[in-house]
């Protein structure tokens, strides 16, 4: 399996571990906000094989806690759970992104033990999914049954939504609190600008916009966070 991207070190992307992150290509979302579209759509060069990660890895042993598999969407390919088995196997925990498009990989992965947490994304609400995820229409049933499989699941996850001012309304966040009503936590992070973005004149809400929005979900889910929001 190709890897497009290493961060050798991060606190930020696992909770409450020391890891290190790895970027997988491809994906069948086209959020216009993405700050990895060069890797949606396959442009950029791969980095290296999983077989050298993995030897990255067992220099590692004592520095690093475990390995955050984000994307692209990683479900996209068949290898993961062998990928996920490999790293595991060299005695890290493991950590999946996901927007949830692709629930019977999901579905393999948790029943196996093979994550210790999952971040999925909800993107907006459901009249206004395909909109924020780049696409002309889409099927929500996929994405109702990953919500599912972790509500209903043993595996430590997280919700979260990027927050756009210009795609993003007051009211989508009632409808979003309801899609994953009575969720661990919910994490509503500020949309940061980067030039890898693929369109201009996206911002991000003010703090007050974003604390108005985090209200709003409260009434639905157990735990609401807000990221990038100082």
């Amino acid at each position: 399996m190709k890897l497009y991207g290493l961060q050798k070190m991060t606190l930020l992307d696992f909770p409450g571990k020391v890891a290190c992150t790895v970027f997988l290509g491809g994906c069948d979302f086209r959020c216009p906000f993405c700050h990895n579209f060069e890797l949606a759509e396959l442009k950029a060069e791969p980095l290296m094989e999983s077989g050298e990660f993995l030897e990255f890895l067992k220099k590692r042993k004592g520095l690093l806690d475990g390995v955050a598999v984000t994307g692209g969407e990683p479900c996209l390919w068949k290898e993961l759970p062998d990928f996920l088995r490999e790293i595991r196997a060299l005695g890290f925990r493991t950590k999946l992104d996901t927007n949830g498009n692709h629930p019977e990989l999901l579905r393999k992965i948790l029943s196996e033990g093979l994550v210790d947490y999952v971040a999925m994304d909800i993107k907006s609400s459901p009249g206004r999914y395909a909109l924020v995820s780049g696409l002309p229409s889409m099927n929500l049933v996929p994405v109702r049954e990953s919500i599912r499989l972790l509500l209903e699941g043993n595996t430590e996850y997280e919700f979260r939504t990027t927050v756009v001012k210009e795609l993003h309304r007051e009211e989508d966040f009632p409808e979003m609190g309801e899609m994953i009503r009575g969720a661990k936590r919910y994490f509503l992070q500020a949309f940061t600008d980067r030039d890898t973005v693929p369109y201009e004149g996206f911002s991000a809400p003010s703090k007050e916009e974003m604390r108005r929005y985090a209200d709003l979900v409260r009434p639905y889910v157990q735990e609401v966070g807000l990221r990038g929001v100082e």
